[in-house]
């Protein structure tokens, strides 16, 4: 399911009840083994503004606090239209991107990153259907942490 809150600025931190209220908003329900996209916007700005530090600057994205609501609500992964997954700059001066310190490790949560959600989120607000199918296929790289993915989403 599409959580869409449109152009959010950069260093916004998108808590629990931004994401229990968005999803409530569009009608959809959230649980176990779902996959969550979250669109910031940051893609469409940086499409018309320039890409700029758009890989590592400043950016919306999940807050930290969001950690006990990723792991109770048992979805499968999480993908955002951002760089990095959480909100930049991050909200502990001394720990670099501490919620992939948590969800990735101790949680086991897949995580997305850099996804175009704009045609998406188009398609979704032209009918308000925002859930749909979903495939994102890793590359089979044995050992790897991480690996492109083309997702498909079919509605």
């Amino acid at each position: 399911m599409l959580l869409d809150f449109g152009d959010l600025p950069d260093g916004f931190a998108i808590r629990a009840e931004h994401l229990v209220s968005r999803a409530a908003d569009q009608g959809v329900e959230i649980g176990r083994g779902d996959i969550v996209l979250v669109r910031t916007g940051q893609v469409a700005r940086a499409r018309r503004d320039g890409w700029g530090d758009y890989a590592g600057g400043p950016a919306p994205g999940l807050s930290f606090e969001t950690a006990d609501w990723l792991h109770r609500t048992e979805i499968a992964a999480i993908a955002t239209d951002t760089w990095g997954f959480e909100v930049r700059p991050n909200e502990f001066d001394d720990a670099f991107q501490p919620l992939h310190q948590v969800a990735i490790p101790h949680i086991g949560l897949f995580i997305g990153e850099m996804w175009d959600l704009d045609a998406l989120a188009l398609d979704c607000a032209s009918d308000g259907v925002h859930e749909f199918w979903l495939t994102a296929a890793p590359l089979p790289i044995t050992g790897a942490v991480g690996s492109p993915v083309n997702p498909i989403a079919v509605k």
